[in-house]
Formats: structure tokens, sequence, C-alpha cells
């Protein structure tokens, strides 16, 4: 919005040079970034007193970890206040014509939305399960879909018509018609490998990257800041991904598929940056607010979609190693326990407690150890990932 306002003033007065800044995208990055922390430590007050008035408290699963019984009833559903932070944030400091800017935003906020739902439920209802896993699963597949299928013809195109052109041409061939090479899987650290993915194989992708990230983030938030600095973290990484993608100069150079459009993201993951960082001035150890599945949910899905239309899926899998072994934690955990419970009667675990971080509390590792320590894994992952920029 200031971009187009900027631009206004700019041609009505002529003398006013000095607003060619805003055409600047990383001055608009900084701007962003700065605007949704003191969106978010303006509001993170008076939205944590509203939680605590309508008593949506954060409720505690029984058979979970004991010493998080004294957390029961800290105020939850703080994602709101990173939504809201992302939100102004970025629609006042990005392009409005960027159409990624426009499909990450829906996704975020779609998850958002799902998120919500689940964590009001947990409170009126009192149910620390909150909404069927199966309901929950149908509605974020649907926006993955939605999102899948827009963005199998978006990567490669420029405009909203030609996507739509590319769509039809696509059906009109009986499903035949191929994505262009920038639309292929890359593969890190080699110059030429990549593989082709088709529009179906990209759609696949596509949707098991942005639910899969989602639900990721969901399971690894369950200590005081555990989540949104890794977030925080491989978000503000991918933000460089996005500004070296969307420049057709550092592209070539890096031998990276040329995405226009694709450098605006850097706004985006600058607000969700500086968003974060203001959440975790309230949620750091002892937290006086939850984000909550309204924040996880939607910030997962905000890094899987990032991650797809820069062509980093395998990066973000890297760069986000901590959420994809706590999901992995989980899964592996589930899956061995129904087989022996069916095989022997009795169901066995693999660790001591599922999702990763509180096998390593019932070790006897401290919560803020945990917390720390998976910070700097996640630190030395995004260095790796970034290291793929150069290293081929």
């Amino acid at each position: 919005m200031l971009l187009s306002l900027a631009a206004w003033l700019q041609a009505l007065n002529p003398d006013w040079g000095f607003l060619r800044v805003f055409q600047y995208l990383t001055f608009r990055a900084v701007m962003a970034a700065m605007t949704a922390l003191l969106i978010g430590l303006a509001l993170g007050p008076l939205v944590i007193r509203k939680l605590t008035e309508l008593k949506i408290g954060q409720p505690i699963r029984e058979y979970g970890m004991q010493s998080h019984l004294t957390k029961r009833g800290t105020p939850t559903m703080g994602g709101a206040l990173i939504l809201m932070s992302i939100g102004l944030s970025t629609l006042l400091w990005f392009d409005w014509s960027n159409r990624f800017v426009w499909i990450v935003m829906i996704v975020t906020m779609g998850f958002g939305a799902i998120g919500w739902a689940d964590d009001w439920r947990k409170v009126v209802k009192k149910d620390p399960e909150g909404m069927p896993s199966r309901e929950k699963y149908m509605w974020q597949s649907l926006i993955g879909v939605i999102a899948a299928i827009y963005l199998a013809f978006s990567v490669s195109e420029t405009s909203y018509f030609k996507v739509m052109e590319l769509f039809f041409d696509w059906v009109a061939s009986g499903f035949a018609k191929d994505l262009p090479p920038k639309a292929d899987l890359i593969v890190p650290f080699f110059k030429t490998i990549s593989y082709p993915l088709g529009v179906w194989g990209f759609m696949a992708l596509t949707y098991v990257v942005i639910v899969g990230t989602s639900n990721a983030v969901n399971l690894t938030d369950g200590l005081d800041g555990l989540a949104i600095m890794p977030v925080v973290m491989v978000g503000s990484a991918l933000g460089i991904f996005c500004y070296v993608t969307g420049n057709s100069v550092f592209a070539k150079y890096l031998l990276l598929p040329h995405i226009p459009g694709a450098g605006e993201l850097l706004v985006f993951c600058a607000a969700m940056a500086g968003a974060g960082l203001a959440f975790l001035w309230f949620n750091a150890y002892p937290a006086q607010v939850f984000m909550g599945d309204v924040g996880a949910l939607a910030l997962g899905g905000a890094l899987g979609t990032i991650a797809v239309i820069v062509r980093q899926e395998i990066v973000l899998a890297v760069m986000g190693g901590v959420f994809v072994l706590e999901a992995l934690s989980v899964m592996v955990q589930v899956s061995y326990f129904k087989y022996t419970k069916k095989k022997y009667g009795e169901g066995r675990r693999i660790l001591l407690m599922a999702p990763l971080h509180h096998h390593f509390e019932k070790s006897g590792w401290k919560e803020t150890q945990v917390v720390v320590r998976f910070w700097i894994i996640t630190m030395l992952l995004c260095l790796a990932g970034l290291s793929t920029l150069k290293l081929r």
C-alpha cells in the first residue's frame, strides 16, 4: 500500500525524489520486519489481557508431562497476535500486484482459521484434543490442494491471466502438457541435477510440503519458545532464497531458476521474522502466552508455500530439520506402538515420549535446555541450507 502511495505522491510532485526509496525491496523488507515487531510488542499485553479475561487458557493433557500441569490456564491462541502483526505489516509494505504474496497470505490465514477453530473447541469444550484429526486434516487438505493447483501454473508464469491460460491449455491437452524446467525438483549441492515432476507430481509434492510442514510445526510447538524461533530462522533464510530467485542476475549467477515476482516474498518473510520475535518476547520461558494451533498451523503452512514457490523443498527439509524430526518421532512412535500391540498384545515405545522434545525432557533435560539446544541445531541447519546457494 505504501509503495503505491509513494508512487502517487511522487507523480504529483517529481521533486520528492526521496520517495524512490520505497521502490527498493530491501528497504521495504527491513521496514516490514520493524513494523511487525513494533505491532507485536504494542498489542501483546492487550491481547494477553483479553485472552485472560475471556478465560482462554491452555488445557493440558493428563497423560502429558507432569511438569507442564503448572502451565494449565496460561492464555493460548496467541498465534492470533502473530497473524495480525504479519498481516498488517505485509499489507503496508508489499506490492499489492504481486500474486505470490497473496497466495502465501491466503494459505497462512486459511490454516490460521483452522487452528483458531481447533483452539476454540479446546477452550469452550475444555477438551485438550480439540478438533477431530480427520476434520482438521480435511480442511488442511482442501487449502493444500487449492494452493497446489494454483502454484503448479503460477511458478512458471508472470501474471494471473497467463496462469489461467496455462491451466486451460493443460486441460485442453488432456492433462498431458508439461511444466517448464524451472518447476523441476531441485537437488541442492549439485549444479545440474533436478527432476521433472510433471503437473501431477508438482501438485502432489506441493500438497505434501504445505500440509506436512504445517503439522510438523504444530507438533514442535510444545515448549515455551521452542517453535517460534526456528520459524523465525527458517523463514529468514527462505527470505534470502526469495530475494535471489526473484532477481534475474543473482539467479543466473547462482544457477537457480528465476521466478519473476518471488523476490517480493522477502517482505512477507521479514514481517514473519519481526512478528515472531515480538511473540517470543511474551512466549519465552516462563511463557505469558502460548501460540496455539492458530499460530503453529499458519506459520508452518506459510513456510511450506514459500519453499515451493522458490523451488527449495529439499532445502526446507534441511533447514527445518527440527520440524522434520519432531514429526517423524510421532509417526515412528505411534506406528511402532500399534505394531507391537497387534503382535504382542501390548504396545511398546521406542522413545520415552513423543514428540521428540518430550523424550529429552523425560531423559532429564530441563525445558530451557531442550529449547535452546533445538535453536542451536536449527541455526546450524539454516547455515547448511544457505550454503547451497553457492556450494554446487
